[in-house]
């Protein structure tokens, strides 16, 4: 078994077909893909292929250190991962080939009009960890 991440994008990633914003969808729209996303998931449990998945809040800042005995910088003059990841899947499958299978299915999530979104997924790979890693 091998774990992959499934990135979904705000942007930053090509447009998806059916291209309008998640904030301008209907109330059932907006249900509607949360409950595709959530039968994904429970379908993926059922077959043992699912890790974790996640929407993300858009709320967040940059941070990183800045020497001994000061405080924290945060943002920075980075592209926001706010602005551009909606939301994340890890996903524990056989193949590479099954990955991107589901990958696929998850694209068909529907949005704006029922509609399915035809947006595209990132599909990442875990690392591995070294042979000699010590836990």
């Amino acid at each position: 078994m091998a774990k992959y991440l499934l990135l979904k994008h705000y942007r930053g990633a090509p447009a998806p077909v059916n291209n309008v914003p998640m904030d301008q969808w209907k109330p059932d729209e907006v249900e509607a893909h949360i409950r595709f996303m959530n039968d994904f998931a429970t379908r993926l449990e059922g077959s043992g292929e699912f890790i974790d998945g996640q929407a993300l809040s858009p709320d967040g800042v940059w941070v990183r250190y800045d020497g001994e005995g000061r405080a924290p910088v945060t943002d920075g003059p980075f592209a926001e991962t706010k602005d551009l990841i909606a939301g994340w899947m890890v996903i524990d499958v056989d193949s590479y080939e099954r990955a991107i299978e589901l990958a696929g299915e998850l694209s068909a999530a529907p949005g704006a009009g029922g509609r399915p979104i035809y947006e595209w997924l990132e599909v990442r790979p875990f690392m591995a960890a070294p042979s000699n890693f010590c836990h």
